[in-house]
Order: structure tokens, then sequence, then C-alpha cells
């Protein structure tokens, strides 16, 4: 989806719309940006971006409150077009899936056939646009998927797909981020092409089990399958706070609560885990993370 939670606010409240909008925490509160709208990008806000930071490049900004039940509620009426061409779909957040069409249930012959008919349904029943990513694998679908947005559509075929890679500046690459590319172009990696001139002993020794995967997309493989059931690999609770937390009694006291609400999140999903991770972000916006392994799972507040 494009710009999902911003594109719902404007489509709701038509006084939104063509105006720079984002969805997040007032700037205020120390508030968070959690979605832009395309007018707002123009100015350089982004998600994660703080709030403040956000007004004062747009000081005529409008700031929506998320409306998560909202949004929830449309990626399933999403997901239920999806369900007429597939079963086979993975969600990776509220506004995003992988599909796998290659055998869909309405017999189209091609996957970029398939996408043009769920755009245009999903655009037809929640007035909301969509771009798509198509290709042979996981990793250039998204890659694709980037190319023209807002409400289009990029293929990848399979004879170009080496082509594509080997142009493809280092830090466009999707698993890719900021440090770990700051790191490449330490090491004189800058585009794909680059990249696959590294050999796998290299790749792993410099960037550990993650070597094996960027070996693979820098030769445009990805042999990762749709997985319509994926089972969560972390869960997690935080809080952001309108005022600083300066002495240790309110710290603990608030880190009690964030873990009452992590252990319910716990039992809802009948997890447990290992490893306990605690990440502090101060207020400069500088962030520490600390995390514990332990013998046994856990899924006790202890």
């Amino acid at each position: 989806m494009d710009s999902f939670y911003a594109s719902v606010e404007q489509r709701d409240r038509s006084q939104y719309r063509g105006k720079p909008l984002v969805v997040g925490g007032s700037p205020n509160q120390r508030g968070v940006v959690a979605a832009a709208s395309y007018e707002a990008r123009k100015f350089g806000i982004h998600s994660a971006m703080p709030s403040k930071l956000a007004v004062a490049r747009c000081p005529n900004l409008i700031f929506a409150k998320p409306r998560f039940e909202v949004y929830r509620a449309i990626s399933t009426q999403i997901h239920d077009i999806f369900r007429r061409y597939t079963d086979t779909f993975e969600p990776v957040a509220l506004d995003e899936a992988y599909l796998d069409v290659t055998s869909n249930k309405q017999g189209l012959p091609y996957a970029s056939t398939v996408a043009r008919h769920i755009r245009a349904e999903i655009f037809q029943e929640t007035q909301l646009t969509a771009s798509a990513g198509v290709s042979v694998n996981k990793f250039l679908a998204k890659m694709a998927s980037g190319i023209n947005k807002p409400n289009g559509m990029t293929v990848i075929l399979p004879e170009d797909a080496i082509a594509f890679v080997e142009t493809l500046p280092i830090e466009k690459f999707h698993g890719i981020g900021k440090v770990t590319a700051a790191k490449m172009h330490d090491l004189n990696i800058r585009t794909g092409a680059d990249l696959k001139e590294r050999g796998l002993e290299f790749l792993i020794r410099q960037f550990g089990k993650s070597g094996n995967y960027y070996y693979n997309i820098a030769r445009a493989q990805d042999d990762r399958a749709v997985e319509p059931n994926r089972i969560r690999k972390s869960i997690g609770a935080e809080n952001s706070f309108a005022e600083d937390l300066c002495d240790r009694a309110t710290c603990i006291k608030e880190l009690e609560q964030i873990a009452s609400t992590l252990h319910k999140r716990i039992e809802k999903h009948q997890a447990s885990g290992r490893t306990l991770t605690l990440k502090v972000k101060f207020s400069n916006y500088q962030q520490i993370t600390r995390s514990k392994t332990l013998l046994v799972p856990i899924n006790d507040l202890g």
C-alpha cells in the first residue's frame, strides 16, 4: 500500500487531501512519525522521524492520531481480496505482503496480470492505491515494488535480474540498513556489482550469517518461500514519555508496566523466548540496547 496510514486519513477526511500530513504523536509530547503522506515527504519527512523535527521542516504539517483499529480492518479487507486469487500470501505488515500467484485461482497466465487485477480491486473497494513489484523471488519483487510508487507496478524479468542488481546502489538493497551500508562503503562495496565480486567466505567473515544472504542477492537469488503461516520471531512492547524519566524508581515503575504489557502479548500468542532485549532511548534520541540469552525459554513475569 502507498503511505497506508496517511492515505487512510486523507481518504476519510477530505480537508487533509493534497496537504502535508503525518500520522504519529504530537511534537509537544516527544511524538514520532509513523507514516508521512507524499506531500509531507517532499519536505524530507519520513517514518521514525521525531515529530518535533518534522514540524520544523514543515510548519504547516498536519498531525493525525493513529487509528490502528481502522488500519487493521482495511488490512483484513485487502487480505480478502488476495484470497480471491491465492491462499499463499505472507503479510509482513498491515500494509505489505508477499503473494505467490504461480497457480492462481483465476487461472490468469501472468503474475503481472494478477497484480493489475488486485490493485484495481483494492482501489475500487477501499479508494486506496497500491503499488506492486513482480518478479521470480521475494527479494526482486520487494525491490521492484518501490520503483514506481505511488500507484505503480514494476516487473523484473528473469533475464533482466542480474543487470538490475548489478547497477543498484548498495544502500537501496532490501535487508541492508544504514550501518551495514556504511561498512560496505568502507570495504569499497558501493553497488550490486561490487558486492557480487566478493566471495562467500569474505562476506561471512565480515557480516556473519547475513553474508550468505548478501552473497545470494548479489546474484539475484533468493530461495525463501512465501510463508502463509510465518511464525513470529519476536514480540515486543515499548512506550514514549512526554517528559524525561529522571530517577531510578520511576524508571523501574514504568519498566514494570511495559513488562506487563509484553507478558500479555506473549500469553496471547502462546509464545516463549530465551533472549530478552532492553532498549533505552534518551532525550537526544541516542539509543542503547542490551540483551541477555537464558538457558531455558521464559514466558512469565518472573
